[in-house]
């Protein structure tokens, strides 16, 4: 049996690109940076930051470009894939990339001014005093076993 699947969790390293084919598919392409931290033998706090690049088609390309930013908390979920190609002076190129097949937005900065938050001005208009929820009161006499939907 063969596996492959891929999940990160780390920053975009700068804004999505996307790109339509001729065939009129949209694709985003971007990357991704995740840092591993640990001690070594000598107690002292090391750090390693490994850069990714991620592929993803269709309506998550949309939303990747549409709502995300260089430093935006992103988890993909994907394949590996390697491509092969020649470049213009006839040398072979290889990469490799993932393929994202699914994508989880992470936390919303407040700082950001994206489609995915809303000015804060529009905040402040819409921002009402709280109210307190009710209290419900339950008596265990008033519940029956056969009452229960399950």
């Amino acid at each position: 049996m063969n596996l492959n699947k891929v999940f990160i969790l780390g920053r975009l390293t700068a804004d999505p690109q996307l790109r339509t084919t001729p065939t009129g598919q949209q694709v985003a392409s971007f990357g991704v940076a995740t840092n591993r931290i640990w001690n070594d033998k000598t107690g002292s706090r090391q750090q390693e930051v490994e850069y990714h690049n991620v592929v993803v088609w269709g309506r998550q390309a949309e939303i990747v470009s549409q709502f995300l930013t260089k430093g935006s908390l992103l988890l993909v979920e994907g394949r590996m894939r390697t491509r092969t190609w020649q470049n213009k002076q006839g040398q072979n190129q290889r990469t490799t990339e993932i393929i994202g097949e699914r994508i989880q937005l992470g936390p919303r900065s407040s700082q950001s001014q994206t489609g995915f938050n809303k000015p804060e001005a529009e905040e402040t208009k819409s921002v009402s005093p709280k109210k307190e929820l009710p209290e419900i009161d339950i008596n265990e006499e008033d519940i029956k076993a056969e009452d229960l939907p399950f």
